[in-house]
Protein backbone atom coordinates (compact mmCIF):
# COMPACT_ATOMS: atom_id res chain seq x y z
CA UNK A 1 0.00 0.00 0.00
CA UNK A 2 0.99 3.63 -0.48
CA UNK A 3 1.38 4.84 3.11
CA UNK A 4 1.94 8.28 4.59
CA UNK A 5 3.51 7.96 8.03
CA UNK A 6 2.93 10.65 10.64
CA UNK A 7 4.82 10.46 13.95
CA UNK A 8 7.49 12.24 15.94
CA UNK A 9 9.02 10.65 19.09
CA UNK A 10 10.98 7.47 19.75
CA UNK A 11 7.72 5.60 20.38
CA UNK A 12 6.86 6.00 16.68
CA UNK A 13 10.16 4.72 15.23
CA UNK A 14 9.48 0.94 15.41
CA UNK A 15 6.19 1.55 13.60
CA UNK A 16 7.98 3.42 10.81
CA UNK A 17 10.52 0.60 10.52
CA UNK A 18 7.77 -2.03 10.28
CA UNK A 19 5.84 -0.11 7.63
CA UNK A 20 8.96 0.56 5.55
CA UNK A 21 9.73 -3.17 5.45
CA UNK A 22 6.32 -4.13 4.05
CA UNK A 23 4.71 -1.12 2.38
CA UNK A 24 5.64 1.85 0.22
CA UNK A 25 6.09 4.80 2.56
CA UNK A 26 5.60 7.74 0.21
CA UNK A 27 6.27 10.45 2.81
CA UNK A 28 7.04 10.88 6.50
CA UNK A 29 5.48 13.73 8.45
CA UNK A 30 6.88 14.77 11.83
CA UNK A 31 7.31 17.78 14.09
CA UNK A 32 9.89 20.35 12.92
CA UNK A 33 13.43 20.34 14.36
CA UNK A 34 13.63 22.40 17.55
CA UNK A 35 16.48 23.95 19.56
CA UNK A 36 17.70 21.61 22.31
CA UNK A 37 20.55 21.30 24.78
CA UNK A 38 22.73 24.01 26.23
CA UNK A 39 23.77 25.24 22.82
CA UNK A 40 20.16 25.44 21.63
CA UNK A 41 21.16 23.65 18.42
CA UNK A 42 18.27 22.47 16.28
CA UNK A 43 17.79 18.75 16.77
CA UNK A 44 15.93 16.37 14.50
CA UNK A 45 13.11 14.39 16.06
CA UNK A 46 13.69 10.61 16.34
CA UNK A 47 11.30 9.92 13.45
CA UNK A 48 12.94 12.56 11.25
CA UNK A 49 16.40 11.09 11.87
CA UNK A 50 15.24 7.53 11.20
CA UNK A 51 13.38 8.52 8.03
CA UNK A 52 16.57 10.07 6.63
CA UNK A 53 18.47 6.86 7.45
CA UNK A 54 15.82 4.92 5.52
CA UNK A 55 16.03 7.33 2.57
CA UNK A 56 12.42 8.44 2.95
CA UNK A 57 11.16 11.94 2.10
CA UNK A 58 10.39 14.03 5.20
CA UNK A 59 7.93 16.87 5.64
CA UNK A 60 7.59 18.85 8.85
CA UNK A 61 5.05 21.65 8.53
CA UNK A 62 4.46 23.59 11.74
CA UNK A 63 0.72 23.30 11.09
CA UNK A 64 -1.52 21.51 8.62
CA UNK A 65 -4.19 24.19 8.27
CA UNK A 66 -2.54 25.93 5.32
CA UNK A 67 -4.40 24.97 2.09
CA UNK A 68 -1.05 24.57 0.33
CA UNK A 69 0.11 21.99 2.91
CA UNK A 70 -3.20 20.17 2.59
CA UNK A 71 -2.87 20.12 -1.20
CA UNK A 72 0.67 18.72 -0.88
CA UNK A 73 -0.66 15.98 1.40
CA UNK A 74 -3.47 15.09 -1.02
CA UNK A 75 -1.02 14.99 -3.96
CA UNK A 76 0.73 12.01 -2.36
CA UNK A 77 -2.19 9.86 -3.55
CA UNK A 78 -1.91 7.66 -0.46
CA UNK A 79 -3.96 4.57 0.24
CA UNK A 80 -3.77 5.24 3.97
CA UNK A 81 -2.06 7.44 6.54
CA UNK A 82 -0.70 5.86 9.73
CA UNK A 83 -0.51 8.25 12.68
CA UNK A 84 1.25 7.57 15.98
CA UNK A 85 2.20 10.28 18.48
CA UNK A 86 2.43 12.88 15.72
CA UNK A 87 1.63 15.90 17.85
CA UNK A 88 -0.56 17.92 15.47
CA UNK A 89 -4.33 17.93 15.05
CA UNK A 90 -5.30 16.73 11.58
CA UNK A 91 -7.84 18.93 9.78
CA UNK A 92 -10.77 17.23 8.06
CA UNK A 93 -9.19 17.79 4.62
CA UNK A 94 -6.19 15.72 5.71
CA UNK A 95 -8.33 13.03 7.36
CA UNK A 96 -10.29 12.65 4.12
CA UNK A 97 -7.38 12.63 1.66
CA UNK A 98 -6.13 8.98 1.80
CA UNK A 99 -8.37 6.41 0.11
CA UNK A 100 -8.77 4.43 3.35
CA UNK A 101 -8.52 7.39 5.70
CA UNK A 102 -6.12 7.89 8.59
CA UNK A 103 -5.41 5.15 11.14
CA UNK A 104 -4.10 6.03 14.58
CA UNK A 105 -2.08 3.76 16.86
CA UNK A 106 -3.13 4.72 20.39
CA UNK A 107 -1.43 3.41 23.54
CA UNK A 108 -4.50 2.66 25.67
CA UNK A 109 -7.64 0.57 25.67
CA UNK A 110 -10.01 3.20 24.33
CA UNK A 111 -12.18 4.90 25.42
CA UNK A 112 -10.02 4.90 28.57
CA UNK A 113 -7.18 7.41 28.44
CA UNK A 114 -7.85 9.42 25.34
CA UNK A 115 -5.31 12.20 24.98
CA UNK A 116 -1.63 12.99 25.30
CA UNK A 117 -0.23 10.83 28.12
CA UNK A 118 -2.08 7.48 28.20
CA UNK A 119 0.86 5.37 29.40
CA UNK A 120 1.75 7.66 32.30
CA UNK A 121 -1.86 8.04 33.38
CA UNK A 122 -2.63 4.31 33.31
CA UNK A 123 0.22 3.59 35.74
CA UNK A 124 -0.52 6.59 37.94
CA UNK A 125 -4.18 5.55 38.22
CA UNK A 126 -3.26 2.00 39.21
CA UNK A 127 -4.78 0.33 36.14
CA UNK A 128 -4.19 -3.42 35.95
CA UNK A 129 -3.89 -3.41 32.16
CA UNK A 130 -3.46 -1.20 29.15
CA UNK A 131 -2.94 -1.95 25.49
CA UNK A 132 -2.96 -0.78 21.88
CA UNK A 133 -5.92 0.29 19.79
CA UNK A 134 -5.85 0.80 16.02
CA UNK A 135 -8.45 3.51 15.47
CA UNK A 136 -9.91 5.12 12.39
CA UNK A 137 -9.43 8.83 12.99
CA UNK A 138 -12.20 11.40 13.02
CA UNK A 139 -12.43 15.04 14.10
CA UNK A 140 -12.82 14.29 17.84
CA UNK A 141 -9.85 13.64 20.14
CA UNK A 142 -9.24 9.86 20.01
CA UNK A 143 -12.98 9.23 19.56
CA UNK A 144 -12.93 7.27 16.31
CA UNK A 145 -14.07 3.66 15.86
CA UNK A 146 -11.61 0.92 16.78
CA UNK A 147 -10.45 -1.64 14.20
CA UNK A 148 -8.16 -3.75 16.40
CA UNK A 149 -7.26 -3.81 20.08
CA UNK A 150 -4.87 -5.88 22.17
CA UNK A 151 -4.44 -5.68 25.96
CA UNK A 152 -1.29 -6.14 28.01
CA UNK A 153 -1.01 -6.35 31.81
CA UNK A 154 0.65 -3.64 33.87
CA UNK A 155 3.03 -5.32 36.30
CA UNK A 156 3.44 -4.22 39.91
CA UNK A 157 6.86 -2.72 39.14
CA UNK A 158 6.33 -1.58 35.54
CA UNK A 159 7.41 1.96 34.70
CA UNK A 160 6.31 4.16 31.83
CA UNK A 161 9.60 3.27 30.10
CA UNK A 162 8.79 -0.45 30.35
CA UNK A 163 5.30 -0.02 28.91
CA UNK A 164 6.52 2.45 26.30
CA UNK A 165 8.82 -0.14 24.75
CA UNK A 166 6.28 -2.96 24.98
CA UNK A 167 3.42 -0.93 23.51
CA UNK A 168 5.57 0.51 20.73
CA UNK A 169 6.43 -3.01 19.54
CA UNK A 170 2.78 -4.05 19.85
CA UNK A 171 1.69 -1.06 17.80
CA UNK A 172 4.13 -1.91 15.02
CA UNK A 173 2.83 -5.46 14.87
CA UNK A 174 -0.86 -4.57 15.06
CA UNK A 175 -0.76 -1.87 12.36
CA UNK A 176 0.68 -4.38 9.89
CA UNK A 177 -2.13 -6.78 10.77
CA UNK A 178 -4.70 -4.00 10.38
CA UNK A 179 -3.43 -3.01 6.95
CA UNK A 180 -3.30 -6.64 5.84
CA UNK A 181 -6.92 -7.22 6.97
CA UNK A 182 -8.28 -3.74 6.27
CA UNK A 183 -11.05 -4.84 3.93
CA UNK A 184 -12.36 -7.39 6.44
CA UNK A 185 -12.19 -5.38 9.68
CA UNK A 186 -15.37 -3.91 11.13
CA UNK A 187 -14.85 -0.56 12.90
CA UNK A 188 -16.38 -0.71 16.39
CA UNK A 189 -17.68 2.65 17.67
CA UNK A 190 -16.34 3.69 21.06
CA UNK A 191 -18.73 3.82 23.99
CA UNK A 192 -18.99 7.10 25.84
CA UNK A 193 -19.07 5.14 29.11
CA UNK A 194 -15.70 4.75 30.79
CA UNK A 195 -14.08 7.49 28.73
CA UNK A 196 -11.22 9.25 30.52
CA UNK A 197 -8.78 11.94 29.45
CA UNK A 198 -5.01 11.47 29.76
CA UNK A 199 -3.90 15.05 30.37
CA UNK A 200 -0.37 16.04 29.41
CA UNK A 201 2.05 15.56 32.31
CA UNK A 202 2.77 18.77 34.20
CA UNK A 203 6.24 18.95 35.76
CA UNK A 204 4.59 20.25 38.92
CA UNK A 205 3.22 16.72 39.43
CA UNK A 206 6.72 15.30 39.73
CA UNK A 207 7.66 16.36 43.27
CA UNK A 208 6.89 13.54 45.67
CA UNK A 209 4.53 14.23 48.55
CA UNK A 210 5.52 11.70 51.20
CA UNK A 211 2.30 12.34 53.16
CA UNK A 212 0.35 10.49 50.46
CA UNK A 213 -0.30 6.73 50.80
CA UNK A 214 2.57 4.51 49.69
CA UNK A 215 0.51 3.05 46.87
CA UNK A 216 0.04 6.50 45.36
CA UNK A 217 3.70 7.48 45.81
CA UNK A 218 4.80 4.24 44.14
CA UNK A 219 2.49 4.80 41.18
CA UNK A 220 3.76 8.35 40.77
CA UNK A 221 7.39 7.24 40.75
CA UNK A 222 6.78 4.50 38.21
CA UNK A 223 4.38 6.54 36.09
CA UNK A 224 6.77 9.46 35.71
CA UNK A 225 9.85 7.35 34.95
CA UNK A 226 11.95 8.21 33.04
CA UNK A 227 10.39 11.56 32.12
CA UNK A 228 9.92 13.99 33.73
CA UNK A 229 11.06 11.85 36.67
CA UNK A 230 9.55 12.01 40.14
CA UNK A 231 11.87 13.75 42.58
CA UNK A 232 12.46 14.75 46.17
CA UNK A 233 15.10 16.65 48.14
CA UNK A 234 17.81 14.82 50.08
CA UNK A 235 19.91 17.19 52.21
CA UNK A 236 18.97 19.96 49.81
CA UNK A 237 19.96 18.02 46.69
CA UNK A 238 17.33 17.13 44.11
CA UNK A 239 17.18 13.37 43.56
CA UNK A 240 15.15 11.64 40.84
CA UNK A 241 13.34 8.45 41.84
CA UNK A 242 13.06 6.14 38.82
CA UNK A 243 11.95 2.74 40.09
CA UNK A 244 10.14 1.64 43.23
CA UNK A 245 7.95 -0.98 44.88
CA UNK A 246 5.74 -1.17 47.92
CA UNK A 247 7.52 -2.22 51.11
CA UNK A 248 6.59 -3.05 54.72
CA UNK A 249 7.14 -0.36 57.31
CA UNK A 250 5.69 2.85 58.69
CA UNK A 251 6.81 6.10 60.24
CA UNK A 252 6.72 9.84 59.87
CA UNK A 253 6.26 10.61 56.16
CA UNK A 254 9.62 11.09 54.44
CA UNK A 255 11.58 9.19 57.10
CA UNK A 256 14.27 6.85 55.77
CA UNK A 257 13.46 3.49 57.37
CA UNK A 258 16.16 1.28 55.86
CA UNK A 259 18.38 1.71 52.82
CA UNK A 260 16.13 3.54 50.36
CA UNK A 261 12.85 2.48 51.97
CA UNK A 262 10.88 5.62 52.79
CA UNK A 263 7.85 6.01 55.06
CA UNK A 264 4.74 7.49 53.47
CA UNK A 265 1.42 8.73 54.80
CA UNK A 266 0.51 5.08 55.14
CA UNK A 267 2.90 2.25 54.41
CA UNK A 268 6.30 2.63 52.78
CA UNK A 269 8.01 2.62 49.39
CA UNK A 270 11.36 1.06 48.52
CA UNK A 271 13.19 3.05 45.84
CA UNK A 272 15.20 0.64 43.68
CA UNK A 273 16.64 3.10 41.12
CA UNK A 274 17.56 6.73 41.79
CA UNK A 275 19.60 9.47 40.17
CA UNK A 276 21.53 12.36 41.70
CA UNK A 277 21.93 15.62 39.80
CA UNK A 278 24.60 15.28 37.12
CA UNK A 279 24.96 11.54 37.76
CA UNK A 280 23.76 8.38 36.05
CA UNK A 281 20.83 6.34 37.39
CA UNK A 282 22.01 3.99 40.14
CA UNK A 283 20.57 1.02 41.97
CA UNK A 284 19.82 1.53 45.64
CA UNK A 285 23.09 -0.12 46.71
CA UNK A 286 25.15 1.94 44.25
CA UNK A 287 23.35 5.13 45.25
CA UNK A 288 23.95 4.62 48.98
CA UNK A 289 27.65 3.82 48.49
CA UNK A 290 28.24 7.29 47.11
CA UNK A 291 25.83 9.39 49.13
CA UNK A 292 25.19 9.95 52.82
CA UNK A 293 21.40 9.84 52.92
CA UNK A 294 19.81 12.10 55.55
CA UNK A 295 17.33 10.69 58.07
CA UNK A 296 14.45 12.36 56.27
CA UNK A 297 13.65 13.24 52.65
CA UNK A 298 11.67 16.31 51.65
Amino acid sequence: MRVVFMGTPEFSVPVLDALARVHEVVAVYCQPPRPAGRGKIERLTPVHARALELGLPVRHPARLRDPADQADFASLDADVAVVVAYGLILPQAVLDAPRHGCLNIHASLLPRWRGAAPIHRAIMAGDSETGICIMRMEAGLDTGPVLLREPTPIGAEDTTADLHNRLSAMGARLILEALDRLADLTPVPQSSEGATYAAKIDKAEARIDWTLPAVQVDRTIRGLSPFPGAWCLAAGERVKLLRSRLAPGSGTPGTVLDGLTIACGSGAVEVTLAQREGKKPATADEFLRGFALPARLD
